[in-house]
């Protein structure tokens, strides 16, 4: 295990595994996981000269739990995110990198703070620059006035969705890792009616992939048995703030160096399908950004493909390294 440090970003306490030594490379992770989702990026990255610090989301593990929905808004995250970052090397821009609900952090952290953040890599998750509407209007159009279920909006209402993945949280990490997984054949994300729950129609998947061992989940179980899933899913319930609070910066463009991974079988790479070169999308909002898509690959991508992973990030931190 590295070192854990707890840092005060004023609005919340975020702990933070650290390990290595010299440039700071700051990993943040997405729903439903943990600092220890960037496990197998630690060594790889101590060892090609950069320090390696992954954090608690807030919400997530052994960081701050707030109550109220909206201290989960994106831009509370990415204050988390600078102080953090300024914690760790206060006399440097931080390298930051996040997969899942951690790109569009990290995407928006390198946007709204240039002065803090040198380079940016994302997993799974595209830049397509500041929405002209909530994500909320969007799936709404797409699924739920269609009458299709979308989790998003299974999401919304405070309090079932909880209670539905702390029933058993072993169950509903299971079924939801491998419904998005490289592993899960065509369909086994549920085409569904709205109104229907998340874990409806959800295959239970026996064994697991290997890439997932049982005492990695173990770790992810107990995480989530102590923190619960509130400040989790409350993630999903800002998309309104978070559009109001980006549009001043719809004008601008993240100019620094940036990495995007993705794979084939994610959904959230491609959309929900709806975009079919998600690079090409990104290169007007992020001009200087590198694209690379894992052939097969699902939603988890750097515990998926560690290896292809490690290589391609290993390769670009040193190719942005600051002189």
């Amino acid at each position: 295990m590295p070192d854990f440090r707890m840092i005060d970003t004023e609005g919340a306490t975020i702990r933070v595994a650290v390990e290595g030594a010299g440039p700071l490379v700051l990993m943040v992770h997405g729903f439903p996981e943990s600092w220890y989702s960037w496990r197998h990026q630690f060594a790889p990255v101590t060892q090609a000269g950069f320090t390696a610090a992954a954090i608690d989301v807030r919400g997530y593990g052994g960081s701050s739990k707030p109550n109220r929905v909206e201290d989960y808004a994106m831009e509370a995250l990415v204050a988390d995110i600078a102080a953090v970052a300024h914690a760790l090397q206060p006399d440097a821009p931080a390298i930051i990198v996040g997969h899942d609900w951690g790109a569009p952090q990290v995407w928006n952290s390198a946007l709204t703070r240039p002065d803090a953040f040198s380079a940016v890599a994302a997993l799974s998750v595209p830049y397509a620059g500041v929405s002209t509407r909530p994500f909320t209007e969007v799936f709404r159009q797409a699924f739920t006035n269609k009458g299709r279920f979308f989790y998003q909006e299974w999401f919304q209402e405070v309090g079932p969705a909880e209670a539905e993945a702390e029933r058993d949280v072993r169950d509903f990490l299971r079924k939801f890792y491998y419904a998005i997984s490289g592993d899960a054949p065509e369909g086994t994300w549920p085409n569904k009616p709205a109104g229907a729950t998340l874990l409806q129609d959800m295959v239970h998947p026996d064994p697991f992939p290997a890439w997932l061992s049982p005492e990695d989940l173990d770790y992810f179980v107990a995480e989530f048995e102590a923190s619960g899933f509130f400040g989790p899913i409350s993630r999903y319930r800002n998309h309104e703030r978070d559009h109001d609070w980006l549009q001043p910066y719809r004008e601008r463009r993240i100019e620094q160096p940036a990495l995007f991974i993705g794979g084939t079988k994610d959904p959230a790479t491609t959309l929900f399908g709806a975009v079919a070169d998600p690079i090409a999308l990104m290169r007007p909002h992020v001009p200087l950004v590198e694209g690379h898509l894992l052939e097969g690959c699902g939603h988890w991508t750097q515990q998926e493909r560690p290896e292809e992973v490690n290589r391609l990030l290993v390769d670009w931190l040193n190719r942005v390294r600051p002189r």
